[in-house]
């Protein structure tokens, strides 16, 4: 394990890809063994990939463009801008909550941060945000969608390590929450000691016409989460019905020009499915020999010698997560150490959702940990800001999404008090 330990080290030092980390350390290592083919690793490759739950990631990564395109998500941060948009710092408020709602829809954190980028950026600073400040908010309320389901970090645990995603999904919804009160208390201090934000005016009738334009926006959530919680839909279908949805509203609602949209939305789809599928395809052929050597058992019986209390490793897991994150993407992060540390979480008594929960906070914290953090980049890229002034904005809620992470951790049942309340199905 030390040799596929140095070259894979070795192959991600000079820069090759993760995807490409990964199943090549594992080729370099099949030259050596005389009991495995080539032809194997292309059969883990595609077997992985070829799991019927995964067909949800391209659903709703379409769903979460198109409603960007058609409008939809416009129609969400208006309403929630005059539901809330009048209370000092109410705007910060807004994008919040547009962003919980949308995290209900898509669950892509920076496509989320991107969307809210365009929209509410403008606007905020046109309101005497400081733009440090609403880059900051913006940056961090994307990576709610990262635990408010459906979410693609979920969905992708789910199939690496072989755990209920409806579970996972529904574990989500109570620290999701927590995240955006934890944000939402960063924005009353900064709004009222720092920045010393106005208060606006309510209007009833905004109220009303905004929430008339977000409806069909605000069914989409009902259509996705009612169809989960009923048992209508598993994942994949809950995906396909949201990419349905979204793509009939088009059509009907937006007309010719959003057909002219349509081929540019799907390439897009594409090519970050394709990304994503890749990655996960080199991660088959990774488990594949790390199982077929036994290594996950060896690795499992060498942290349990060292007498570790199932709190201490969470911790120990948790702070590498967090270092991590700030060298990997949230998907590298998941390809790369999910095969590795949960067949030892579950040696030690962790609950399998409850470490997914805690797994997918870490890569939520990450998305604003410099120097890699997406949504950083993407919030810096849409609005011309440096990078150096969305981290400053962003730090507040980064302390306050680790707070949340250590009582979800303490607290377990914060996370698995949900799925445990419903009857769901395992798929």
């Amino acid at each position: 394990m030390a040799i596929l330990g140095v070259i894979l080290f070795a192959l991600l030092v000079v820069g090759v890809p993760i995807g490409i980390s990964l199943a090549g350390s594992t080729a370099i290592l099949v030259l050596f063994d005389d009991f495995l083919q080539f032809s194997t690793l292309f059969e883990a490759f595609f077997n992985f990939i070829s799991k019927y739950t995964l067909i949800a990631i391209p659903f709703f990564i379409f769903a979460g463009f198109l409603m960007e395109r058609t409008g939809l998500v416009r129609g969400l941060f208006d309403f929630a801008d005059a539901l809330i948009g009048w209370v000092p710092g109410g705007f910060a408020y807004a994008t919040l909550m547009a962003a919980v709602l949308f995290g209900a829809i898509s669950g892509s954190s920076t496509a989320m941060a991107a969307a809210m980028s365009v929209i509410a950026y403008p606007e905020m600073i046109k309101r005497g945000y400081p733009k440090w400040m609403a880059a900051g908010v913006i940056a961090s309320a994307g990576g709610i969608a990262l635990l408010i389901p459906p979410s693609i970090t979920l969905i992708l645990f789910g199939v690496i390590t072989e755990i209920s995603i409806v579970d996972l999904f529904f574990a989500g919804v109570v620290p999701g929450i927590m995240l955006a009160i934890s944000d939402a208390v960063i924005i009353v201090s900064v709004s009222i000691f720092v920045v010393k934000l106005p208060a606006g005016t309510f209007s009833i009738k905004r109220v009303g016409e905004t929430f008339i334009a977000a409806f069909p926006a605000l069914l989409m959530p009902v259509l996705v989460l009612g169809g989960l919680y009923g048992g209508v839909f598993a994942p994949t279908e809950a995906g396909a019905a949201a990419a349905c949805y979204a793509l009939a509203y088009g059509v009907f609602i937006k007309g010719k020009e959003f057909r002219s949209q349509l081929m540019q939305v799907t390439r897009r789809t594409m090519n970050l499915t394709a990304i994503v599928f890749f990655l996960l395809g080199c991660v088959g052929v990774f488990q594949f020999f790390l199982a077929n050597m036994g290594w996950p058992q060896e690795i499992a019986a060498w942290a349990g010698s060292l007498g570790l209390t199932k709190y201490a490793f969470l911790f120990a897991l948790m702070g590498s997560l967090l270092v991590l994150s700030m060298w990997l993407t949230g998907v590298a992060i998941l390809v790369l150490t999910v095969p590795i540390y949960f067949p030892v979480a579950l040696s030690l008594g962790v609950d399998p959702v409850h470490l997914g929960i805690l797994t997918a906070l870490c890569i939520e914290i990450g998305s604003v940990i410099p120097p890699v953090g997406l949504n950083l980049f993407a919030v810096s890229g849409v609005t011309g800001l440096p990078v150096t002034q969305v981290i400053r904005g962003s730090f507040p809620f980064c302390i306050s999404d680790t707070i949340v992470l250590i009582i979800v951790l303490l607290f377990p049942m914060l996370a698995l008090w949900l799925p445990g309340q419903l009857i769901t199905s395992h798929f």
